[in-house]
């Protein structure tokens, strides 16, 4: 029966053969390794842009916006809001002395020269009837425009009219606030004109706190959303609202994920507004002692083509708007603390710490050493 031996240059032939394939050693993440860290840039064709972190590209990121706002929602403002199908108004008209249209001769009123005509709801051609002007297109306009068509029409048969067009009821201005508000509702526009914030303030506000709060303004086919804090802090995303927004309330915890040699992986919430590098290491619970490379620590993130290009990645070499780019940083430089408590770390960033370069030998060690036991046990057998 053939039986294995176990010699010093078997083993010799089997550490060569596992240190020249130690990709396939175990391992928790990418590998980051003095050789393959140091690059600023990998070569063409890769997937992402490495960036290593300086008070520069600090700057660049403070100032970028992860999400774009409601600035595309150019439109009128307060008083773009106009008469509607279904809303209620009211007619009035003047005439410079009695004896006119409207007016008898035998008129004693002290008032003045006019009369009120009954209160009606615009039809739904968009009409209101008014006597010896007819149909009267009242739809879309302004009770301005409405006023100067009846008196154009009326010129030739009344004594200097003058009109007054009053909104009685307008249901045609409602705008509807949903989710994660305590009040949900559609309410009606005040003549004055209303913003986002007021609208919501109408619905009772936000159930959840600020940092965790998006609002979405659908308008028409249009929609965009917006962090809730940028709604408050940016008078420009402040916008008014018109007819027929639907406003939508909702919650989202930012949070990161952290992987790799850190004492606690997982998902963390912010549980504040922002949150830096150095805080997010703290809420992971900080590096291993004995496995951590603190000159290995990465921020995975996708940024949009114009930051990238702040930033200095070869945006050239990459396809599409977004771009996968890794921030890394050298914590066992001791500045390198000021600059992860200057980071600011966004929603869905991953953070990643390498593991030292002793750790690939000690999994190697491991390796060798189950492997003798097996061979061993093996040997047993046979014997």
């Amino acid at each position: 029966m053939y039986q294995l031996t176990w010699t010093p240059v078997s083993i010799l032939t089997l550490c060569v053969f596992i240190i020249s394939g130690c990709t396939a050693l175990p391992s928790g993440g990418p590998d980051v390794t003095a050789s393959s860290y140091a690059a600023v840039n990998p070569p063409a064709g890769t997937p992402h842009a490495v960036v290593n972190v300086t008070p520069e590209i600090i700057s660049v990121v403070e100032k970028s916006q992860p999400e774009a706002g409601l600035g595309g929602f150019r439109g009128p403002g307060a008083s773009s809001i106009r008469i509607g199908v279904g809303d209620v108004v009211g007619v009035t008209i003047f005439e410079a002395s009695p004896g006119g249209l409207f007016i008898p001769l035998e008129s004693t009123n002290s008032a003045g020269n006019f009369v009120n005509l009954p209160d009606q709801k615009v039809d739904s051609a968009g009409n209101i009837s008014v006597p010896y002007a007819g149909s009267v297109r009242a739809a879309g306009q302004e009770p301005a425009a409405v006023q100067r068509v009846i008196e154009q029409r009326l010129a030739s048969r009344a004594i200097e009219p003058q009109a007054v067009v009053a909104v009685k009821s307008q249901t045609s201005s409602e705008v509807s606030v949903l989710g994660d508000v305590n009040s949900p509702a559609k309410f009606q526009l005040n003549s004055s004109g209303e913003r986002i914030l007021d609208v919501i303030a109408r619905a009772g506000g936000p159930k959840q706190p600020g940092y965790e709060t998006y609002v979405t303004l659908q308008r028409g086919k249009k929609k965009a959303t917006v962090y809730f804090q940028r709604l408050v802090r940016e008078p420009s995303n402040n916008i008014h609202v018109l007819p027929g927004d639907t406003i939508y309330v909702y919650r989202e915890a930012h949070s990161f994920t952290a992987f790799g040699a850190s004492n606690e992986n997982g998902r963390y919430d912010f549980a504040d507004e922002t949150i830096n590098l150095a805080d997010a290491l703290g809420k992971a619970g900080g590096m291993q002692d004995n496995r951590a490379n603190p000159g290995a620590v990465l921020v995975y993130r996708i940024e949009d083509r114009k930051t990238a290009r702040k930033l200095g990645v070869p945006v050239e070499k990459f396809e599409g708007d977004e771009i996968p780019v890794i921030y890394q940083f050298n914590l066992r430089d001791p500045g390198g603390f000021f600059l992860a408590s200057s980071f600011p770390v966004r929603n869905k960033d991953v953070l990643y710490i390498g593991n030292a370069a002793i750790v690939k030998y000690l999994k190697f060690i491991e390796v060798v050493g189950a492997t003798t036991v097996a061979v061993s046990a093996g040997r047993n057998v046979v014997d």
